[in-house]
């Protein structure tokens, strides 16, 4: 498990078991894409599912891959910014590891959405920290020790320092990719280009997979190239509960109930058992919510939502 594979190949196309399986190890560092919908969910459930534990989380505003890892005992080390569901709920998961080390304590590290951003900025260009004055007014620091308050050699005056965030795998969900792992989005990708750069090991997942020749039609679109990229795998709906920018609808319906169940440790126990094992893969979950149902949040952000550069 966990072994480089050469990214000159022409076709990186796998099964997500198969990405998950040989490009991560236990103990080691994982970070995910998403923000504002487009979430890391599909890969959530297959770790899950696989039986990982002690990895490290690096991450912005993680939901499922930060609260559902962590009540599963995935995840015993976090660096973020934030951690719950937005609109949805509270991280509940995570609050009971912190408060009650239910499953288990975990370590946790918090930066600011920005300086989290300004970590991946710094792995992706491989330098070891980038400066910051939006922390000095804050209280991070004290709880900080890797955020280093220093003096700017030319201006003489205070700044932050963040260190560079290097995750041995990041995991990037596009809204297309070729064979090759060139991958696209026709919406926002917050840190998504800069977490696949900063990576060792960078596994790609799409709404759809295309030709090449589509890639190069609209060649400004592609925020992340194939020589960043070791594994490619078309998984389609791969944020529900969350939209996908110009696929699919938010299920908010869906992700309420999700909520109500993660209240307590044995509602999310439950869902774990129905939704991610008794389902047995991404495809079991996607025909246990329903196709009808999936097809329809494609139609309303379809209808509302085109994007007009493709």
């Amino acid at each position: 498990m966990g072994m480089p594979v050469d990214r000159k190949r022409e076709d990186k196309t796998t099964s997500l078991e198969e990405a998950i399986k040989t490009y991560i190890n236990e103990g080691e560092s994982i970070a995910f894409s998403g923000m504002g919908g487009g979430q890391c969910v599909a890969h959530t459930y297959e770790l899950i599912r696989l039986g990982y534990k002690n990895l490290c989380l690096y991450g912005d505003s993680p939901c499922e891959c930060s609260d559902m890892l962590i009540g599963a005992g995935v995840v015993n080390r976090i660096e973020v910014a934030w951690c719950a569901y937005a609109v949805a709920g509270l991280a509940y998961n995570y609050r009971r590891a912190v408060e009650k080390g239910i499953p288990q304590s975990i370590k946790v590290k918090e930066y600011s959405n920005y300086t989290m951003g300004l970590r991946f900025l710094a792995g992706a260009l491989n330098i070891p920290y980038l400066p910051t004055k939006s922390l000095l007014g804050s209280d991070l620091p004290g709880y900080n020790e890797d955020i280093k308050i220093t003096e700017d050699p030319y201006t003489n005056t205070k700044v932050a320092l963040v260190p560079a965030a290097v995750p041995d795998t990041g995991i990037i969900h596009a809204y297309r990719a070729d064979r090759r792992g060139n991958c696209q989005n026709v919406g926002f990708t917050s840190n998504a280009e800069n977490i696949g750069r900063a990576s060792r090991k960078t596994i790609i997942t799409c709404e759809e997979l295309v030709s090449t020749d589509e890639i190069r039609k609209a060649a400004n679109l592609t925020f992340l190239p194939e020589y960043c990229v070791d594994a490619v795998v078309e998984v389609p709906f791969a944020s529900h509960p969350w939209n996908f920018p110009y696929s699919y609808a938010y299920d908010m319906p869906f992700h309420s109930e999700q909520m109500a169940a993660f209240r307590s440790r044995e509602g999310f126990e439950d869902w774990l058992k129905e939704w991610c094992f008794e389902a047995e893969s991404w495809e079991g979950y996607l025909a246990k919510v329903g196709w009808d149902r999936l097809y329809k949040l494609q139609q309303i952000e379809r209808r509302f939502c085109k994007p007009t550069n493709l």
